[in-house]
């Protein structure tokens, strides 16, 4: 049977003295818990412990140690999970949390609630963040909540109901073939080989930096990227070809020479791994004229050309290592100059068919003519 009652407690003079804060107390499976209920009104505290002798009747009595999580340790669950998977958009999801965190940081899970994140919302559009990059946000404060009610004991009893905002700010961006080159010119000779690849080839960053000489075949002039170095979890090809193999022919040439025996095809200016390059890039985006752009627009920018060269989609969406048509369609960007393009291939095709159907006419005639000059001059036979 539970009960309602003030904990006595001494105070530093030694005085025995009452809490004005009432406690519940409770029984499952014959163990008693104990339970504050931050208040001093016995109203509340016989709905607590109501709450509790219910839930224990129904076998659903979570354990204290739900009330004490905090938003931290959902947090590091969620790192360790994307660790032990092998997820490889880890840095994505750190600075996620690291949003997050600056939020949330002490609350304790039961008290993330629908409008605290809703506040949390209101903060990052005030601060001018994009609706896509909330919305990565709040995709792994979710991730943290399906977890810990994964987990055995359960660290929450449910999920809080987290909104999903609209996206307006799809990017579009890519590089037109001189603005490749400005962009090449402006960046420090290291980087060079690596934007290359990625025009050439719209492989990923983290594809290209990671890329090591084991997965590279000079002789047949390809690279091999198995499931566990992309993304999508799955293999793909990538052929060399001109420019490409001899960029990459040159780094085994560069990676001889400096002896440094390392696995990296992509390295620095002392045979060093290449992890990041963003101050560089902003440097030399801003020198070219180009500021704003991303590495990951020559994704998109090699995907287009390839469409424009007459690969065929199915073929592109292999290099590039696309699973779905909609994303791929979202990177094979179409803009007025191809438009143009198009238009003048359908006036082209009129003017075709035109000709074609003028030519069947004037055919016509020319047999009509035929067969009364043919006719007339048998009847002067007879």
């Amino acid at each position: 049977m539970g009960s309602i009652f003030k904990p006595k407690y001494r105070d530093r003079e030694g005085q025995i003295k009452e809490s004005a804060v009432l406690w519940i107390k409770y029984y499952r499976a014959g163990k008693p818990y104990r339970e504050s209920t931050h208040s001093d009104e016995e109203r509340e505290a016989k709905r607590l412990l109501k709450l509790r002798e219910g839930q224990v009747a129904e076998n659903r009595f979570p354990g204290l140690r739900v009330e004490k999580i905090r938003f931290e340790e959902l947090a590091q669950d969620l790192i360790n999970d994307y660790k032990v998977n092998g997820r490889r958009s880890t840095d994505r999801t750190e600075l996620s949390l690291k949003h997050l965190k600056g939020f949330f940081e002490g609350v304790r899970a039961i008290d993330i609630t629908t409008d605290r994140i809703n506040d949390y919302i209101l903060q990052r559009q005030e601060e001018k963040a994009e609706n896509g990059t909330i919305n990565r946000e709040l995709a792994a404060l979710k991730r943290m909540f399906n977890l810990a009610l994964q987990m055995t004991p359960p660290k929450v009893t449910s999920i809080p109901y987290i909104l999903h905002l609209e996206e307006n700010n799809v990017r579009q961006g890519y590089f037109e073939h001189h603005e490749y080159l400005d962009l090449k010119k402006a960046l420090p000779s290291y980087i060079r080989p690596v934007i290359a690849m990625a025009y050439d080839s719209g492989m990923r960053r983290e594809e290209i930096l990671s890329l090591q000489w084991p997965q590279v075949d000079l002789i047949e002039g390809k690279v091999t990227l198995k499931p566990q170095d992309t993304k999508n979890k799955e293999a793909r090809v990538i052929y060399l070809e001109g420019e490409l193999l001899a960029l990459i022919r040159l780094q085994w040439a560069k990676s001889q020479s400096l002896k440094t025996n390392s696995p990296w095809v992509f390295v620095g200016e002392k045979g060093e791994r290449i992890k990041n390059f963003r101050k560089s890039w902003d440097t030399g985006c801003k020198k070219a004229g180009l500021e704003g752009r991303l590495f990951h627009d020559f994704r998109r920018t090699a995907i287009r050309n390839m469409v424009r060269a007459g690969v065929p989609e199915r073929v592109a969406m292999m290099i590039s290592g696309h699973k779905t048509r909609s994303v791929f369609e979202r990177y094979n960007i179409v803009n007025e100059e191809d438009l143009k393009k198009a238009s003048k291939r359908v006036v082209t095709y009129h003017q075709e068919k035109s000709a074609e159907q003028f030519g069947q006419s004037l055919g016509k005639v020319e047999a009509q003519e035929a067969q009364i000059e043919l006719r007339d001059t048998s009847q002067l036979i007879n």
